[in-house]
């Protein structure tokens, strides 16, 4: 079937979430990846992408502090995959080269939800990334996805296992085929929780947040993290995330 045509226009990075001094350069930049829809060329709407994943970004940048972290969100040029088109990874490519642009060479972590995180796994091949963050992924076909763009890269992908949006198994079968050829993949089974990771945010934050201050500033991997990325399959890629993860002492 024939793609649409998109309408002149193009993607763009919101404001920086988080602030740098004028004599701390920028120590890294995550990339926050907004879910979609199938098939759409309408542009989607600003208020409605960030609301999900502002939160993660303001944690983030805080928790990162001296370590000078900023977060921006990509807006997509429309709110659709739309096929092989794939809007949402060339957008992504592009939000990844202005970043390199406006600040150097700088580590980058693309964080994305359900669309936004395929569009993270597939764009993970530009040489500035260094990790991916992918929550709920949209994988409809997951043994298709390609998987050699991650090699060299650190990966996190965490699912519920009560998701009907998006299948949990599918994301598994991704990862487990990533993980034969990219060691540094792991994934996070949310026990209950639903699309949103609305049951568990708390935990699905800390978890995030220890991924990226980790791949990003340097900083040490809890344990959970750390057992999970050693743990060979399934393991490693059924790792429960615990009640409670990041509020206790580790």
């Amino acid at each position: 079937m024939a793609q649409q045509a998109l309408p002149a226009r193009d993607a763009r990075l919101g404001r920086p979430i988080g602030t740098v001094g004028a004599d701390s350069p920028v120590g890294g930049v995550v990339l926050l990846l907004p879910g979609g829809e199938p098939e759409s060329t309408r542009r989607g709407s600003p208020l409605l992408a960030t609301a999900a994943i502002r939160p993660l970004a303001r944690r983030m940048v805080r928790a990162a502090g001296e370590d000078s972290l900023l977060a921006h969100v990509v807006h997509y040029r429309c709110r659709g995959w739309n096929g092989e088109a794939a809007h949402p990874v060339a957008d992504t490519t592009w939000a990844v080269d202005e970043v390199v642009r406006r600040y150097g060479d700088v580590p980058v972590c693309l964080a994305g939800m359900d669309m936004g995180a395929r569009a993270a796994l597939r764009a993970a091949g530009h040489p500035a990334v260094s990790s991916v963050l992918a929550l709920a992924p949209w994988l409809p076909e997951a043994t298709e996805e390609p998987v050699e763009q991650l090699v060299g890269r650190q990966v996190l992908l965490a699912h519920g296992t009560d998701d009907r949006h998006t299948d949990p198994e599918l994301s598994y079968r991704l990862a487990e085929r990533a993980k034969k050829i990219n060691a540094d993949v792991c994934r996070f089974e949310v026990h209950t929780d639903r699309h949103a990771l609305r049951h568990r945010r708390p935990e699905v934050l800390e978890l995030s947040m220890d991924f990226v201050l980790g791949t990003l500033c340097g900083r040490d991997f809890s344990r959970p993290l750390q057992d999970a990325l050693a743990a060979p399959p399934p393991l490693g890629l059924r790792m429960p995330l615990a009640a409670g993860f990041g509020q206790r002492p580790r």
